[in-house]
């Protein structure tokens, strides 16, 4: 049973987020409201806007001032980029723009970590302090506020890298010329809050977003059981499979050397399936709830598992951030455009920032690093492969069937291989540390007590399953997949209805308390 202090007062141990039935009882009152409001353009915008700034209130705290904060100087340093003359003008407006949010989200996600670095390389002794909370302190107790704030003490803002990248790609493509300012600051304020995607993703661009903001109202049956089907299959991949599995992985990677071999290897596949569960779901429920209230928000996963190569792992994986990191960083590094070597140094760049851009620990660098080896190294392969065969891929060797054949043997190997390369790299992003890294591999390359497979398949038996489970569902063919959500939208409102409280019904029986989203956590 909510109180009002739960409904309405935000909770550090329990934020809001998509999974809790708060969030729908908050969804559902907001739809009523919404029912009376969205015919009227203006008055809808700031309805949702009031909404969205709610939502990162109960989802981060007293955070949501500095979300104005950049909302509003953001928006400012926009126009004046529109409006200068001249190009050392422009050019000096985006470095104050970018300036700016980095140096926010470095002060809040790197504080630790540069400190930490500096008094190790440096045997100096110095401790990151918050001036914000400084601040705080320095104007409540002039006022006899009864408050102190830790200023030892740096939390990190939910969502902060997700709107910081958000916001930098808008002033970088007012100076490109892609797009022009938003008309007012309220029409700013709602791209940069709109709830759905504001705490974890997709990051949106303004020019996919802005255009909608005015357009009318719409949504057809197609959409709405799109919409529905997005979420249902969101939540099920959250609860049923991400959250099921996550106990099994915490205690392995809590404690690897505690372990066998084979556990961990099992931790390994489970971590895999279960970040993928884990985000792809709240990008599923983030797209259908946005899709009810008549915005479209970009594809950011599509089965990415099935990649037969590590750049098509990142064309597939988390596409949103692939293609921010294309645009924003490795093209303006040079892209492909200055020879193959300057190429894999600007794929190594991108991919270490990248890693970087998740958390400021080795493991997340280590991580980054590995993908843009992967990248360099299957640009090579594919350079190389193209020169040994010396034909085109259009020509009538390639259409014999012996060769297609082949190609499709070739192409199953491909997938196996990079799965394998990308759960590799994920004991790096999962593991608290390198030594517990290194201790996971140590673990299954040394002892894997295989003679207790059995015994230990047996114990394990239900996590097992689902991981399987989860796996099997990854694999199966478009076509499949795309027969049962037709399937789901022909059917009449009534049976979707049952069919939507069926499924609220089974998963509260699997429903795991506190379990965050993995990505609230970047």
């Amino acid at each position: 049973m909510y109180t009002l202090r739960d409904i309405f007062l935000y909770n550090p141990d329990k934020p809001l987020q998509f999974d809790q039935y708060l969030f729908w009882l908050f969804f559902s009152v907001l739809f009523a409201g919404y029912l009376f409001v969205y015919r009227r353009d203006r008055l809808r915008i700031l309805y949702l806007m009031c909404f969205s700034l709610f939502f990162y209130y109960k989802s981060g705290g007293y955070f949501f001032f500095l979300l104005l904060f950049s909302t509003v100087v953001d928006y400012t340093i926009g126009n004046w980029i529109y409006r200068s003359q001249t190009k050392w003008k422009k050019i000096s407006f985006v470095v104050l723009n970018v300036t700016i949010n980095l140096g926010i989200l470095i002060f809040f996600k790197y504080s630790y970590f540069i400190v930490d670095n500096i008094n190790l390389i440096f045997h100096t002794h110095f401790q990151a302090y918050n001036y914000l909370a400084g601040l705080f302190n320095a104007i409540g107790n002039p006022l006899s506020l009864n408050y102190h704030l830790d200023t030892a003490k740096i939390l990190l803002p939910a969502g902060i890298s997700f709107f910081t990248f958000q916001t930098i790609s808008y002033s970088v493509d007012i100076y490109r010329e892609k797009i022009k300012p938003a008309k007012n600051i309220l029409d700013y304020g709602f791209f940069v809050t709109f709830f759905p995607q504001l705490v974890s993703g997709p990051i949106v661009r303004a020019i996919e977003f802005v255009p909608q903001i005015h357009r009318k109202y719409s949504l057809t049956k197609e959409e709405f059981s799109g919409a529905i089907f997005l979420i249902i299959n969101g939540l099920m991949k959250k609860v049923l499979i991400s959250d099921y599995i996550s106990g099994f992985v915490d205690r392995i990677f809590a404690s690897p050397g505690s372990f066998s071999g084979f556990e961990n290897l099992m931790a390994v596949y489970g971590y895999s399936i279960q970040i993928y569960c884990d985000f792809s779901g709240y990008t599923d429920i983030a797209i259908g709830v946005a899709l009810l209230l008549g915005f479209h928000l970009p594809l950011n996963f599509n089965s990415p598992y099935k990649s037969n190569s590590t750049t098509d792992f990142w064309r597939r994986w988390h596409i949103s951030l692939s293609r921010w990191l294309r645009d924003y960083l490795y093209i303006p590094l040079g892209g492909n455009r200055k020879g193959k070597i300057r190429q894999y140094i600007n794929l190594m760049i991108t991919m270490l920032l990248g890693g970087l851009w998740h958390g400021a620990s080795v493991v997340f660098i280590i991580w980054g690093g590995l993908h843009g080896i992967g990248l360099a190294v299957h640009k090579l392969w594919a350079d190389m492969w193209k020169r040994v065969r010396g034909i085109e891929n259009d020509s009538e060797a390639n259409q014999t069937p012996v060769f297609r054949f082949f190609d499709k043997i070739w192409n199953i190997i491909s997938v196996i291989i990079t799965f394998h390369f990308v759960a590799f790299c994920w004991i790096f992003f999962r593991s608290r540390t390198l030594d517990d890294a290194k201790e996971v591999l140590n673990r299954i390359f040394n002892n894997f007590q295989s003679k207790m497979v059995g015994q230990m398949i047996q114990g394990y038996g239900n996590i097992f399953a689902v991981i399987i489970i989860g796996y099997a569902i990854h694999f199966l063919p478009l076509s499949f997949k795309n027969a049962y959500k037709n399937a789901f939208n022909r059917t009449p409102l009534v049976v979707k209805a049952v069919i939507v409280a069926g499924v609220v019904i089974f998963l509260y029986q699997f429903a795991t308390a506190g379990r965050r989203f993995i990505y609230f956590q970047f």
